[in-house]
Order: C-alpha cells, then sequence, then structure tokens
C-alpha cells in the first residue's frame, strides 16, 4: 500500500488556513484521495491545556507552553490513531499547524534554538511532504480577528507581525518546501491557488 501523504498548514492567526484545509479536504475527497484532518494543539489532555494557555485561562511562562507543544505533537504522531498510523494506512492526512507553528509562535518569545532541539523528535519522527503557508499582512489578520470578537495571548500586532517573520525565517533555515497562498478576502480565490499547488504536489494524479 502507497502511504499517504502529510500536508501542513501554517499562518499568522486569521490568515484563514483552518477554512482552506477543510476545502481543501473536501476537493482531495470528492476526487477519491481519503484525507484526515486533524489540528494542533490536539483534542488529548496535552492539548486542551494548551488551549486554556492560549486563551487565557491558565498563566505560565511560554517555555512551559513550548514543552506542552512538544509533548503533544509526539502523542499526536505516535498514537494508537496518530499520524504515523495514518499515512501508514495510505491516508493523507492535513494538520493544521505543526512544528513551525511552534518555531514561529514559541521561538519568537522563548530561545528558539531551545525550542527546535524540543522538537527535534517530531523532526526525525515525521517531517511535512508539504507545507502549505497561507499568508496574510498581520494587520488585516487584526481586523479578522477583531470581527471575531474575542483574542488569544499571541493576538496582538506587534506579536503577529514578529511570528510572520519568525516563519519566513525558520523557513529559510530548514529549506522547506513550502507553498505560500496568498489569502485573498475571497476564500474560494485562495482555495484556487491553493487547488493548483496540490494537483502538481500529487503530480496531476487527482
Amino acid at each position: 500500500m502507497e502511504r499517504g501523504k502529510f500536508i501542513v498548514f501554517e499562518g499568522i492567526d486569521g490568515s484563514g488556513k483552518s477554512t482552506q484545509m477543510k476545502l481543501l479536504g473536501q476537493f482531495l475527497a470528492a476526487r477519491g484521495t481519503e484525507c484526515y484532518l486533524t489540528r494542533e494543539p490536539t483534542d488529548s489532555p496535552f492539548g486542551e491545556l494548551l488551549r486554556r494557555c492560549m486563551n487565557g485561562t491558565m498563566d505560565t511562562d511560554e517555555r512551559a507552553i513550548a514543552l506542552m507543544f512538544a509533548a503533544d505533537r509526539v502523542d499526536h504522531i505516535l498514537g494508537e490513531k496518530g499520524l504515523i498510523s495514518k499515512l501508514e494506512a495510505g491516508i493523507t492526512v492535513l494538520c493544521d499547524r505543526y512544528y513551525f507553528s511552534s518555531f514561529a509562535y514559541n521561538g519568537g518569545f522563548a530561545p528558539l534554538d531551545w525550542v527546535i532541539e524540543l522538537n527535534r523528535p517530531a523532526m526525525e519522527l515525521l517531517r511535512p511532504d508539504l507545507t502549505v503557508f497561507i499568508d496574510l499582512d498581520p494587520e488585516e489578520g487584526m481586523r479578522r480577528i477583531a470581527k471575531r470578537g474575542e483574542s488569544d495571548r499571541y493576538e496582538t500586532l506587534e506579536r503577529q507581525r514578529l511570528i510572520r517573520a519568525k516563519y519566513f525565517e525558520v523557513f529559510g533555515r530548514f529549506g522547506a518546501d513550502v507553498a505560500v497562498i496568498k489569502s485573498e478576502e475571497d476564500r474560494m480565490q485562495t482555495q484556487a491557488r491553493l487547488r493548483e499547488e496540490v494537483v502538481a504536489f500529487f503530480g496531476g494524479r487527482i
């Protein structure tokens, strides 16, 4: 059985990456590609703690958050129904955030090299076949967040600017295979560009 593909979605807050991932999953499924959609933080106990840190109901140091993300990620990879098991079953996995999120977010507010080392086990276990970065100006991202009516610990303009810059820094550092897709106001325009990239990635076989 051919191994499934592992496609990761990254972006600053408000970029629409979660919506784009869901739309792509529908597109691939309609063309006969079995897909599993997942996210980080996960729904595990690690993920629940992380969501409390994000929304401000639990206050802790950035280094503790980075450690929890690294633990959640390894559990996500190796769990009984985790990423590796899905891929080995021939299922294409679409994941909303992965270790580049830790590098860009945690690595903006804790020592980046330390955050990278925390994630070394995940990098050795499972690297993305393709990373999709849904790109958006931080100013527009903050406008979208304001419409949503709630925010988390990273959702200030200053932090979003730093996070976006950190993403491009680490993409260059690791020579990652990244498709940068501009987040358009019309989400289907964004999706059309994304589908072009993914069809090319599959060699036109979908």
